[in-house]
């Protein structure tokens, strides 16, 4: 499989597709910019099949409503963030321009492995930044798409409306992140690429730097 990135918006947010070698298409969290979301498929002649976020904050789902009504494809995320789609005070669009998209087609309520439209990941809930964030990791190809839990030399925020508390986003980075290969590839919702090892060596929520 190859994994392509395209940031996009005011924040960069990454939105990513995993693409297999038949052209068939995984799209993660596609947040803004749907023209060149839609020309970059259309120029790689890919084959979406679904769509998954990480989580429901604005700049994830921004996007989402016109990258389907394209391709309507089923989109899948995390039950305990239903209502976030079509709510701007819990996406936190309220405070910028209100956004409100249409519900998901699959709610995920039993974390594990699973196949999406046969893409096949475990999928894990690690809340903190939002209830409902869920990590995707495809063990089997060496990466994790992780949203806005563990970023290149920090983690997600935690002093938002819907957070729950750093204490519990480290708690799941420790349990379902860190416990990965050394050599996993991290995908962050924002910011560049690093790898498990990186991250324990240099992240200083992880290396006992902060606390």
């Amino acid at each position: 499989m190859i994994v392509y990135k395209i940031p996009t918006g005011l924040l960069s947010e990454n939105v990513y597709f995993v693409v297999k070698d038949n052209k068939d298409t995984l799209i993660f969290d596609p947040g803004a910019q749907p023209e060149d979301l839609l020309a970059f498929i259309q120029e790689h002649d890919l084959n979406p099949v679904a769509i998954a976020l990480t989580h429901a904050h604005y700049d994830h789902i921004g996007a989402l409503d016109e990258v389907r009504n394209v391709y309507p494809v089923p989109v899948y995320m995390h039950h305990i963030e239903k209502d976030f789609l079509s709510n701007p005070v819990l996406n936190l669009s309220s405070r910028h321009e209100p956004l409100s998209v249409r519900e998901a087609d699959v709610l995920f309520k039993e974390m594990g492995e699973v196949s999406i439209e046969g893409f096949d990941c475990r999928i894990e809930h690690v809340p903190g930044h939002s209830p409902g964030s869920t990590v995707y990791l495809f063990e089997k190809d060496g990466f994790a798409i992780v949203g806005d839990t563990l970023f290149k030399g920090g983690c997600g925020r935690t002093d938002l409306p819907s957070s729950s508390s750093h204490a519990e986003l480290m708690e799941g980075i420790n349990k379902h992140l860190m416990t990965l290969p050394d050599n996993t590839v991290i995908l962050s919702g924002h910011g560049d690429q690093t790898t498990i090892q990186q991250e324990r060596v240099t992240n200083p929520y992880l290396n006992g730097v902060t606390r």
